[in-house]
């Protein structure tokens, strides 16, 4: 199959870059990851992104699909032309390649690429890979410095390792379901798939290290094992703290942050909301006084966080007060000027126009295959020597699959039995 001049590099050149055609900033130096090969074997949004962030960095991502459906992700949320946009986003600087993993010839192409891999990702429920003999005792044999993220709801062991397990199961257990909302109401959720962004970081900081043990210490490489809820769970702060010590059950607090006052979101003049966080002692003082509350900023049971959540309902009525009789805009001004930390709460529509998003490069513009535009987030971190770089966006189904089996050594007629087979 032909690959688009622009599109990705050559399967026998890892690591190398065609020109980035967005507003990302492009350095001389090569990316941090450049030489790093990665097999993606999950789908939807785990394993993806962790591979994808890796992508963003350098390395040489092959990301292995069913032939002719895909990753589902290719259909979720908002298409163009019937492919999601999401996708575009995820998929960047990745190559697809076709592979039916449940037929023998599919796992044998599986064995060939993990020879020269350095990360393996995959999120299955655990103990599928092993009946496709593709587990981690299977590769780690055929490559010993592997490094392998293996990415499932409840983990590789323990009585529940074998459950399904997505990111609102997670979330509920990991804890966080439980503080988002008013308390008066049912348990809400985030707006984004939270359970499966944190794992997917883990993921990364895992493979990472692993692989750093790899190349400075014994050579041999080891798998990661990431649960979904355990990633929200690590987030979680002194939820279990608290618990065991005083057997305090956090609760929905709705747009208050408890025990850190102030820190919530009040309603101004205009009807619309603004958050204010002036939860430190310096920032409280100055708050105040530019609410022309002098007594609240000199009282002395209010010079620190504990006697403030003593009396938060006296200082968020002040704060309500205030705001309520100022316009958002009026008040941002004042707290600007008085350096507390405030906001607005962004939509998309704010985020895309704001001019710090862009003098940050984080909306950057790329160029879909049927020449339409698309908006992408740049790059997360920001590195100041080797940053990452959109090299392309999300690959067509199968896009790379012809390119990938050639440079395993498969003739034009091997290949083209493989396709008339189903295997790629």
């Amino acid at each position: 199959m032909s690959v688009p001049d622009n599109a990705a590099p050559e399967f026998s050149a890892p690591g190398s870059s065609s020109p980035d055609s967005s507003s990302e900033s492009a350095t001389p130096n090569p990316p941090p990851l450049k030489g790093i090969k990665v097999l993606e074997l999950g789908t939807l949004i785990a394993g993806p992104y962790a591979a994808s962030v890796l992508a963003q960095f350098g390395a040489d991502v092959i990301k292995v699909e069913p032939p002719r459906t895909g990753d589902p992700l290719r259909k979720w949320r908002k298409l163009h032309e019937g492919t999601s946009l999401w996708w575009y986003s995820q998929s960047r600087n990745k190559k697809s390649l076709t592979l039916d993993l449940k037929s023998p010839e599919g796992q044998q192409i599986v064995r060939e690429l993990v020879k020269d891999a350095d990360i393996v990702i995959e999120n299955f429920r655990p103990g599928l890979l092993e009946e496709w003999g593709l587990g981690w005792d299977a590769l780690s044999a055929i490559n010993p410095a592997l490094v392998m993220v293996r990415i499932s709801g409840y983990g590789q062991t323990g009585p529940y390792s074998d459950r399904p397990g997505f990111a609102a199961i997670a979330e509920s257990m990991g804890g966080l379901r439980n503080l988002i909302g008013y308390p008066d109401r049912p348990p809400t959720r985030v707006g984004v798939s939270i359970g499966d962004t944190l794992a997917g970081l883990y993921g990364v900081i895992g493979a990472l290290m692993a692989m750093h043990h790899v190349r400075s210490n014994s050579g041999r490489g080891q798998f990661i094992d990431v649960a979904l809820y355990e990633a929200v769970f690590g987030v979680m702060e002194s939820l279990i703290p608290e618990y065991g010590m005083f057997k305090v059950i956090r609760e929905r607090t709705g747009a208050s942050l408890p025990g850190i006052v102030p820190s919530s979101t009040y309603l101004c003049g205009d009807g619309q909301y603004v958050i204010v966080a002036g939860n430190g002692d310096g920032i409280f003082k100055r708050l105040m006084q530019a609410m022309g509350r002098s007594d609240l900023a000199t009282d002395t049971r209010l010079a620190h966080n504990d006697g403030r959540v003593a009396h938060t309902e006296m200082i968020d009525t002040a704060i309500s007060d205030w705001t309520g009789a100022h316009t958002l805009e009026q008040v941002l001004a004042v707290l600007e000027a008085a350096d507390v930390p405030s906001s607005r709460i962004y939509t998309a529509e704010d985020i895309h126009a704001d001019p710090h998003y862009r003098a940050r490069e984080m909306i950057a513009t790329h160029q879909l295959p049927d020449g339409a535009s698309i908006d992408l987030p740049g790059i997360v971190p920001k590195l100041s020597s080797t940053p990452g770089q959109t090299r392309w966006v999300g690959p067509g189904l199968g896009e790379h699959t012809d390119e990938i089996l050639a440079s395993l050594g498969r003739t034009p007629q091997e290949i083209a039995k493989l396709h008339q087979q189903g295997v790629v």
